[in-house]
C-alpha cells in the first residue's frame, strides 16, 4: 500500500471523526493514529516490545565515545 493511500485513509478517518464526533473525537483519532504510526514504524524496523522494558546501556557505542 502506498503512502498516498495511507495518508488518504488517515485524512478520511480524521474528517469523519471531526464531523460526526466533534473536536474531542478528532483529537482522539489523531492521537491514536500517531501512536499507531509510531508502533508500526518500530515493528517495521525490527524492534520488539520487550526490548523497551529490559535494562541495559542506553548510550551504546556513541554514548561511551561521547563521555570520554
Amino acid at each position: 500500500m502506498s503512502m498516498a493511500v495511507v495518508g488518504l485513509a488517515a485524512g478520511m478517518a480524521l474528517g469523519f471523526a471531526g464531523y460526526f464526533g466533534g473536536f474531542w473525537a478528532f483529537l482522539l483519532v489523531a492521537a491514536l493514529g500517531a501512536i499507531g504510526l509510531l508502533a508500526g514504524r518500530l515493528v517495521e524496523r525490527g524492534y520488539r516490545p520487550g526490548e523497551f522494558f529490559q535494562g541495559g546501556d542506553l548510550g551504546g557505542e556513541y554514548g561511551r565515545e561521547r563521555r570520554r
